[in-house]
């Protein structure tokens, strides 16, 4: 048989305490004053200690000089209930309150709510839903393309309309800002493609043909591929989230209120500056690309003006420009879905973050579907 007393003055309330053990197996606890959030903490400590200290069975909570109870004090009575019910013992809470039980237990039924239990969606489900989102996809491209165009056609006849600082400000965030990791990337796939590509020529003594090689599927195709990718990534995630944050912030809402179309005045000044700029991304990674095979080439022992002559005579105007028409339209791709993703945010923590992932996973998708389409038409023109 053992006993503790403790007590603890807080200001404005005040609180004692003890511990008296009947027996091995019983703990009764004594509570005297108010127990709030400014007096509960120590006893909590001391409760814990002691029901950690000795092996108890039954808890019995002598609560009938209580004078106040908040929150705090009604979890520290329903945490060591559920302790208690935890070690297979039980506590018994004697003396409480009518008022005081009531609130207790409104605040011990959160845990008995039963959560709901969705049931697992089958694989027709999951594709039925895949194709409505594609059908909302589609109608959606057709529904911007449509107000875009119309914005712009607005926009080029009345130039003094278009927001001429903003484009220059996406020019410098998408265009000077990606130029050192265009160079790069295309330095380094010009390296690489122009070294794995001499090896097996090599055998043949055939390395000279590396500069046709690489000239001609730079120029043409990894070029504007490359670079739109590499755009996707950086400057696709950047609208979906620029106009994302504002969609959620409601700033979209506002400049519809005050009679803005948002598409005018947020969109335009974008795909404008994407045209603009990505041609001339393009041209930097095809040139520094054509750096790293001369690179490579003079390694091997060709001279620098054979390498370029080489690139000049595989060359042609009709190469160049279809190279740049592709740049040009993978640009509206990145910069439109972009847009697009940043335009449908929803609301909650995550919506951001889904609209930039959805706009590069949708635009690299979008870019290999007309790149392919490219191909095939480029084909039967004979281009």
């Amino acid at each position: 048989m053992s006993s503790a007393n403790t007590s603890l003055s807080a200001q404005n309330s005040n609180i004692s305490w003890s511990f008296h053990q009947p027996s091995d197996q019983e703990l009764v606890l004594k509570i005297n004053g108010s127990l709030n959030t400014r007096t509960v903490g120590r006893l909590w400590q001391e409760t814990e200690k002691e029901l950690l200290e000795k092996r108890i069975s039954t808890l019995v909570i002598d609560a009938g000089n209580i004078e106040y109870l908040d929150m705090s004090g009604q979890a520290y009575l329903l945490q060591f209930s559920r302790m208690m019910e935890n070690r297979g013992g039980s506590i018994h809470i004697q003396g409480l309150r009518s008022d005081f039980q009531q609130m207790l237990l409104q605040l011990s039924c959160f845990d008995c709510l039963e959560r709901p239990v969705y049931p697992k969606k089958s694989i027709f489900e999951e594709l039925g839903m895949a194709t409505v989102k594609l059908g909302h996809d589609t109608k959606a491209f057709f529904t911007f393309v449509g107000q875009f165009v119309s914005a712009f056609t607005y926009s080029m006849f009345h130039p003094r309309t278009i927001r001429w600082r903003d484009v220059l400000k996406h020019i410098e965030n998408v265009g000077a800002r990606a130029v050192f990791i265009v160079c790069l990337i295309g330095f380094l796939m010009g390296l690489i493609i122009a070294f794995q590509s001499a090896m097996p020529l090599r055998m043949f003594g055939a390395e000279i043909f590396v500069a046709r090689l690489l000239g001609l599927s730079m120029v043409r195709e990894l070029g504007p591929l490359v670079t739109a990718i590499l755009m996707a990534g950086r400057t696709g995630s950047s609208f979906a989230a620029e106009i994302g944050t504002m969609k959620i912030n409601e700033e979209i809402n506002a400049l519809t209120t005050m009679g803005l179309s948002p598409v005018k005045f947020l969109v335009v000044p974008r795909m404008l500056a994407a045209m603009l700029v990505m041609p001339f991304l393009t041209m930097f990674f095809i040139v520094f690309s054509l750096i790293g095979g001369a690179i490579v080439m003079i390694t091997l022992g060709y001279p620098l003006i054979t390498y370029i002559n080489q690139i000049t005579m595989s060359l042609s105007f009709s190469d160049f420009a279809g190279g740049m028409f592709k740049a040009v339209v993978f640009s509206l791709l990145v910069a439109w879905i972009g847009c697009v993703r940043g335009l449908q945010t929803s609301t909650g923590a995550s919506a951001v973050g889904l609209s930039t992932t959805s706009a590069v996973v949708s635009g690299i998708v979008l870019i290999a579907v007309a790149d392919g389409i490219f191909a095939v038409t480029f084909f039967l023109l004979g281009i």
